[in-house]
């Protein structure tokens, strides 16, 4: 017998495509959600400048031209758009059927990065050199097929209205799933991804009605699990050193604790207005290690001040805010999975990174969204912003 749900497939018209399903008068430009799509555009447009900035007098980095990650980061902007362009195009209903094959995709290229494919950089081995100064990060898009494949076997009978909610077997299977990927990405290890990523399976879980029981229980195993690897010496010398430095700064200054006690000197200087654009001392003076990556925000908060952090903040709550409303309005589970896991996603990454930029979290080698440099970042979090944009325009027509 089936149960009447919110999320009951007969609520929506038949799945083919936002383009067959929108009528001239209600065309998929008018339908996205441009608050999104803007504010994230603010933030890669913002991100050029604050790279440039932080690049443009490092000869070793830029290969002796000043606007080389300038308009190399303006270039993944493009290709990020014209990725989200096609996911919206597809739209999250098509990729649902594609979900098996870009799961064991994202399974294989992570795993490549164990084989003499993979290349360290920046001290971790997380990386796929393509050639030609490219390099692909594959535990970026595992964020994204993490969230479809749970999504897709968490909602299938909750959409065909058999259920309320998940049932234990599905819950676990998803998890499976989920740990394969996560998994290999800990043996690289990329401690910054994994805590991404757990975060992006407790947001899953949540969304999807799942019992209290296996969040609770997620927690305490990750828990046990993080006990584990820090007694198995699962993690490298660095990564040790880093959590020792967050939570004594001063035990090595010079060494792991150089680039969160830079980092806050820069920031601290900004004051309110920042020191203008291109003039702040420390990142004129390139004491701040990685900072057109993880430490991008310390260039704002330098040069721009308080009230350029706060725009920047400003914005990605604008993101976070209109997912959310895309994640409550949609009648269809899989869509409101799909939404929370991308929720869960900028924020846990959005908070680690600002955070260990103020000293107040440790340092994971995790970028911020669409503002630091990195094509396998931007690649993926312009492709959940498709997947956010889809899931507005392929709504009902009523809702």
């Amino acid at each position: 017998m089936q149960t009447a749900n919110k999320f009951s497939v007969s609520r929506y018209a038949p799945q083919k495509g936002p383009l067959a399903r929108l009528t001239a008068r209600d065309s998929v430009v008018r339908r996205l959600d441009w608050p999104i799509l803007l504010s994230a555009l603010a933030l890669s447009l913002i991100g050029a400048v604050l790279v440039w900035s932080a690049t443009r007098n490092r000869d070793t980095l830029n290969q002796g031209d000043p606007q080389y990650f300038l308009w190399r980061h303006l270039l993944n902007t493009g290709i990020g758009l014209v990725l989200m362009i096609g996911t919206v195009w597809l739209g999250h209903r098509t990729l649902r059927g594609a979900v098996p094959v870009l799961y064991g995709l994202s399974l294989v290229l992570v795993a490549a990065v164990l084989t003499p494919l993979g290349a360290t950089i920046n001290g971790a081995h997380a990386w796929i050199v393509i050639g030609g100064g490219f390099s692909l990060q594959p535990s970026e898009f595992v964020k994204v097929t993490i969230i479809l494949v749970m999504a897709m076997l968490l909602a299938a009978r909750v959409d065909a209205g058999d259920l309320e909610h998940p049932e234990h077997r599905t819950v676990v299977k998803a998890l499976c799933l989920a740990a394969a990927p996560m998994g290999i990405v800990m043996l690289m290890p990329d401690l910054g991804s994994v805590m991404v990523m757990v975060v992006i399976v407790l947001g899953v879980l949540l969304a999807s009605g799942a019992s209290n029981r296996w969040v609770l229980g997620l927690i305490g195993s990750g828990t046990v699990g993080a006990i584990l690897v820090w007694q198995l010496g699962v993690l490298d010398e660095y990564q040790i050193n880093r959590f020792a430095a967050f939570a004594n700064p001063e035990l090595d200054p010079s060494g792991a604790g150089y680039n969160t006690n830079q980092a806050r000197i820069a920031i601290g200087g900004g004051g309110l207005m920042g020191s203008g654009l291109f003039k702040g001392p420390q990142t004129t003076g390139q004491f701040v290690p990685e900072q057109q990556t993880d430490f991008v925000f310390t260039v704002a908060g330098e040069e721009l001040g308080f009230v350029g952090g706060l725009v920047i903040l400003g914005l990605l709550g604008v993101v976070l805010w209109r997912a959310c409303l895309i994640a409550r309005e949609t009648t269809e589970l899989y869509g409101t999975i799909v939404a929370a896991g991308i929720i869960a996603w900028f924020a846990f990454q959005s908070f680690e990174n600002i955070g260990m930029n103020l000293g107040i979290m440790p340092v994971a080698g995790l970028p911020l969204p669409f503002v630091s440099y990195g094509g396998s970042s931007m690649f993926a979090v312009w492709v959940a912003v498709g997947l956010l944009q889809s899931i507005r325009v392929q709504r009902p027509l009523s809702a």
